[in-house]
């Protein structure tokens, strides 16, 4: 895991206003997260069974997550690294896999080992900037 530095930790903003705006930005909200915190979440780059992530996350304030007005915080972003078996998996998924990968196999090593660092850690926080931009453009920022 690569820890970014960026001005994006420590900002407070209600969910439903930042939601849009990571979705135009091609982030997706993940989809395991419990009422009082998650994270956003966006692909940099997948090879093979391979993919690098970057992730915001954030703690809910006031109120539940996946509520427009729930009040948020977030927390220090990072880039990631999946790696998954995308050979066959001969058990009683095995026919999902005989395309070569299944989706809904756990990653082999969830925080796989990022080489060329430098890049990903330029990478994710251009994105976390882009973001940022696109608040303050609609005013989500004060």
């Amino acid at each position: 895991m690569l820890k970014l530095q960026t001005d994006i930790e420590g900002i407070k903003v209600y969910f439903g206003e930042v939601y849009k705006v990571f979705k135009a930005n091609g982030f997706t909200f993940c989809s395991n997260y419990e009422y009082d915190h998650g994270k956003f979440d966006m692909k940099l780059c997948q090879e093979g069974g391979e993919t690098i992530y970057i992730r915001i996350p954030f703690d809910v304030l006031e109120g539940e997550l996946d509520r427009p007005g729930a009040y948020i915080q977030f927390g220090k972003p990072y880039v990631i690294k999946h790696v998954v078996n995308i050979g066959l998996d001969w058990d009683e998924n095995s026919l999902l896999t005989t395309t070569g990968f299944n989706q809904f196999q756990n990653p082999v090593d969830k925080d796989g080992k990022i080489l060329d660092k430098s890049r990903w850690v330029e990478a994710g926080e251009q994105q976390v900037h882009r973001v940022l931009r696109s608040m303050n453009d609609l005013q989500i920022l004060t």
